[in-house]
């Protein structure tokens, strides 16, 4: 049976469901409408548990179809193939707020997949995903714990509105994805221009109150046609559990305070191999449980201790920073490099510039294609956290992270009239123990500056955790690797010292409240001044030059009716000066033009050429020029690229010239002076008037005018 819902907002931003119509063998579905953007979301999932594993095998995908926009895909196979970082994002976005919403003990596989089918770019699909999974899992047999809302806020002359049209995206001063249940928050993703921190609750605490709307109506779709959940076996403790626990669970502890991750870390391994040598003769087949056993000794310990006795594993105050420490400068030869480090997180930043044809181009779902000029990458490689394994592609993590920094920094780069260059920052995370991808931003901060990119501000970032046990709750400040693995919020907020340019929070507990986010804002600025600190410290302003090795750019705004001139027929104006110069040269149809050059002389000579193009000689003007043709009269002589003037045989010098090849020769390089421009333009040039005169000085012939078999604008001559 084919049944529709409406959702109507207050806000304005209406969506329409269709339930029974479509993929009826997936164990949920919706077609999920709001304007013309249009999504199917399902969500299927194995009927069985995966047997020898201890995390939720649960995955989201996003797929973009170009279709949607009335697009064909590039490439030789003409079809979408991998998918773009930006559906990658989408696809976090949907997850993260689900996750934490299936039981503790469900292994089942589940998939969830939202493909967007018709797509207007006044209605996003981000929030939709969201919406549409939540619907997909509600009305199936899958158990889960919602229902979940989404919404986007932005900020529009000083107002803030909830899924904002495109129109209103162009000029927001906030870029804030919000989901969560009913009353609670356990998902962000914000990119914003220094808002306050004031400013950021009141957009979240908005987004929360069309979050419960929508989860109230999506609560009526699963008490009208909702199927039963299926049973989840819940894992209840046995004899070895009991074992262990009497065993090694006062060892277990005393390895939670050791400080050093690796060490404590070489504690836990070492303990476990010693429990399954002493338990798997008697429970064979039981390295799971044991494995499972000692990780939940572990979580309840470190939990009791900060929620209950205030104390860290590694025995900071709740708000106190681990050592820090940032140095600019650290490699010879690239742009620009920083190194950041907080505990045993390090990350090393390298700044390259290139030109405006550097730039990246995103084939997605936008009507144009899209250049990005600054790129910000994030690697994390098996050594970081000291693993062996396979080096592969940016996986949905590095990804994730490296789109975060990149929005952290924004805000506070030139403007490209400014600073034309292409910036590419890479972030390799060389040590981790927790919040690589906020060390990642600080250290790009040192790079830029290194690198003597004026940024407007230095931005720097922290994570911060939550432990939420009853009604005890206690905010950390600077989480590591175990208070991320077992705490149940992950807040990372990234700022100047004016506000916040980027949010991301993830939660394992269904939400948290309003006080819970107004004081992890406040502790998170105040240790972002600290931070702040640190890093002006060590580098207070970007670099006056460039560094030696970085490309020289120089631009030039022309009129566009006079770029044809520049490129020349077949390009052949653009290659000359390429060729004397050596530089790359980038041209646009507005006129704008940038040269790239690997020192500046060569760059300010191109300038010098293609100025001399577009600007019309007049009389009295001076050039220097190059002779291109002799004949019995004079010689022709190249004043700029494409343009020439005649320089009459009675010119040339001060006294009688016989012949012009007696004084000349192609090739040549004269100073040369515009004396007149005739009524079909042609240019007449002087050398003689350039030179002193004789003491005694000749009768001048008189000057004759272009002879007409050879003016070069005669149309059989070109």
């Amino acid at each position: 049976m084919i049944k529709n819902y409406k959702y109507t907002s207050k806000n304005g931003y209406d969506f329409e469901v269709t339930i029974g119509k479509y993929a009826e063998q997936a164990n949920g579905a919706c077609l999920i409408q709001s304007g013309d953007t249009t999504l199917l979301v399902t969500a299927v999932a194995s009927e069985k548990p995966r047997e020898g594993i201890d995390f939720f095998p649960l995955i989201c995908d996003f797929q973009e179809k170009l279709y949607a926009v009335g697009k064909i895909p590039g490439g030789f196979l003409r079809r979408e193939g991998k998918a773009s970082d930006e559906a990658t994002l989408i696809a976090r976005q949907m997850d993260r707020p689900l996750r934490p919403l299936f039981p503790e003990d469900y292994y089942n596989d589940v998939q969830i997949i939202a493909t967007v089918l018709s797509m207007d770019h006044d209605h996003l699909p981000d929030p939709l995903t969201t919406i549409g999974a939540s619907i997909a899992l509600g009305i199936s047999d899958i158990p889960f714990n919602g229902p979940v809302g989404a919404c986007m806020v932005g900020k529009v002359d000083g107002k803030l509105v909830v899924n904002p049209n495109e129109e209103d995206r162009k000029k927001s001063q906030l870029e804030l994805t919000v989901a969560g249940r009913k009353g609670a928050i356990n998902m962000v993703e914000a990119g914003a221009n220094e808002l306050d921190e004031s400013e950021m609750l009141e957009a979240m605490l908005l987004a929360l109150d069309e979050i419960g709307d929508i989860s109230d109506f999506i609560q009526t779709i699963i008490d009208d046609i909702g199927l039963p959940k299926k049973e989840v076996e819940v894992h209840e403790e046995t004899e070895l559990d009991r074992l262990i626990s009497e065993a090694f669970e006062e060892d277990i502890k005393s390895s939670i305070r050791t400080t050093d991750k690796t060490e404590r870390e070489d504690n836990i391994f070492r303990i476990e191999e010693e429990a399954k040598e002493k338990f798997l003769e008697a429970y064979p087949e039981s390295e799971d449980e044991i494995h499972r056993r000692i990780d939940n000794i572990m979580k309840k310990e470190v939990r009791r201790m900060i929620s209950i006795d205030k104390i860290r594993p590694d025995g900071r105050e709740l708000t106190e920073i681990r050592p820090l420490s940032a140095e600019a400068g650290v490699l010879p030869r690239v742009h620009g490099s920083g190194l950041f480090q907080r505990g045993q997180t390090q990350v090393l930043s390298i700044v390259t510039l290139g030109s405006p044809a550097d730039s990246q181009l995103i084939d997605g779902l936008n009507i144009e294609d899209v250049e990005k000029r600054y790129m910000h990458q994030y690697n994390f490689p098996p050594f970081c956290v000291g693993d062996v394994r396979p080096l592969r592609g940016p996986g949905r993590r590095e990804i994730g992270h490296g789109h975060l920094a990149e929005r952290a920094l924004v805000p506070v780069l030139p403007d490209e009239k400014d600073f034309p260059y292409t910036m590419r920052v890479v972030s390799e995370v060389l040590s981790s123990n927790g919040s690589s991808s906020q060390a990642s931003i600080c250290g790009s901060t040192l790079s830029l500056m290194d690198a003597g990119v004026p940024i407007k501000k230095p931005v720097a970032g922290i994570a911060m955790g939550l432990i939420k046990e009853d009604d005890s709750i206690s905010i950390l400040t600077d989480i590591q690797g175990l208070e991320d693995h077992l705490g149940d919020m992950d807040f990372k907020v990234a700022g100047t010292r004016d506000g916040i340019t980027a949010l991301q929070m993830d939660m394992k507990i269904s939400g948290i409240t309003e006080e819970v986010l107004r004081q992890s804002l406040a502790d998170a600025k105040d240790a972002r001044f600290r931070i702040l600190d640190v890093i002006e410290a060590a580098i207070d302003a970007p670099r006056a030059e460039l560094s030696e090795y970085a490309p020289r750019l120089y631009t030039i705004d022309i009129d566009p009716e006079k770029v044809r001139d520049v490129i020349g027929s077949g390009g052949k104006n653009i290659n000359k000066i390429i060729d004397a110069t050596g530089v790359k040269i980038e041209t646009e149809d507005d006129g704008h033009i940038t040269v790239a050059s690997n020192d500046g002389a060569s760059g300010k000579k191109a300038i010098e050429m293609i100025k001399a193009i577009v600007t019309d000689p007049k009389p009295g003007d001076i050039y220097e020029g190059t002779v291109v043709r002799l004949m019995n009269f004079g010689a022709f002589v190249e004043i700029a690229i494409g343009k020439e003037g005649l320089l009459h045989i009675s010119q040339i010098a001060n006294h009688r010239v016989a012949k012009v090849e007696d004084e000349l020769k192609v090739g040549d390089k004269v100073t040369v002076k515009v004396t007149e421009i005739d009524r079909q333009g042609r240019i007449n040039l002087s050398r003689k008037a350039l030179l002193e005169k004789p003491e005694k000085a000749e009768r001048p012939e008189k000057a004759e005018a272009w002879p007409v078999d050879e003016s070069p604008y005669r149309k059989d001559k070109e």
